[in-house]
């Protein structure tokens, strides 16, 4: 089930120029603490737990996933994703992206961002690579958390550009607005992004709550071949809110 790692590092979302989008100057939350479950068509084979902690302008975000069932009795894969990076007016800043995975140190990736020199850099699988680093870019982790700073009032779209350590990938999602879910932690009313794809790409959808500060709290993938993987809140902690830089 080689998709199982690929989710767990935060496949959800790719994009183009957030840094672009309007920013809202709302409190922000100084901490967070989120545990999702994870399923492959219907099924749950793993869970992800994340922190996110802000301190003198900066911050940092770590993401843990294992697999849990039967997957785990013949799999112990777990994974770790680590953002970390400057807490500006315009949001969050990565400077240092990486992903791990704990049971095979040759699979790691990461990115450096020289936002002064405008370049991207990215380390896997012994190679390491540049590319020009396009304003407001986030990595898979962060961005998740960069909707937190999005102004979605004035917006029908999204355009973000994001890296998963390996590229640098460029996707616009549509919005859709009051879209009621069902999650563990009740019924909601969230921000509904979807990816505009080619008849031959992935489908890949999330949902913010905006009574959470555009949290995620659900997350679809959907193959080619119809094979689905879903990433659903099952636990969030907001900490004190804080104004932005």
């Amino acid at each position: 089930m080689t998709r199982f790692r690929t989710l767990l590092l935060g496949a959800a979302l790719g994009a183009q120029l957030l840094g672009s989008q309007p920013l809202t100057h709302a409190a922000v939350p100084a901490a967070i603490v989120a545990s999702y479950d994870v399923s492959y068509n219907g099924l749950q084979f793993g869970e992800i737990r994340e922190q996110f902690e802000t301190a003198n302008n900066a911050y940092r975000i770590v993401s843990e996933s294992h697999a849990v069932g039967l997957l785990a009795l013949f799999r112990r894969n777990s994974a770790t994703l680590v953002s970390s990076g400057r807490l500006l007016g315009t949001g969050l800043r990565p400077e240092y992206f990486e992903g791990r995975n704990n049971n095979d140190e040759s699979r790691s990736v990461s990115a450096r961002f020289d936002w002064a020199g405008k370049r991207l850099t990215f380390s896997h699988e012994g190679r390491t690579e540049t590319a020009p680093l396009p304003p407001g870019t986030q990595d898979r982790i962060s961005l998740l958390y960069q909707f937190m700073f999005v102004a979605f009032e004035e917006l029908g779209h999204l355009d973000v550009a994001m890296t998963n350590g390996r590229k640098l990938d460029q996707y616009r999602y549509l919005i859709t607005r009051n879209v009621e879910i069902d999650t563990p932690l009740g019924r909601m009313k969230t921000l509904h992004l979807a990816k505009q794809r080619q008849p031959d790409e992935s489908a890949a959808e999330v949902w913010l709550a905006p009574q959470h500060h555009f949290f995620p709290v659900k997350v679809l993938i959907v193959e080619k071949d119809g094979t689905r993987y879903e990433q659903v809140i099952t636990k969030l902690e907001l900490g004190p809110q804080q104004l932005k830089p």
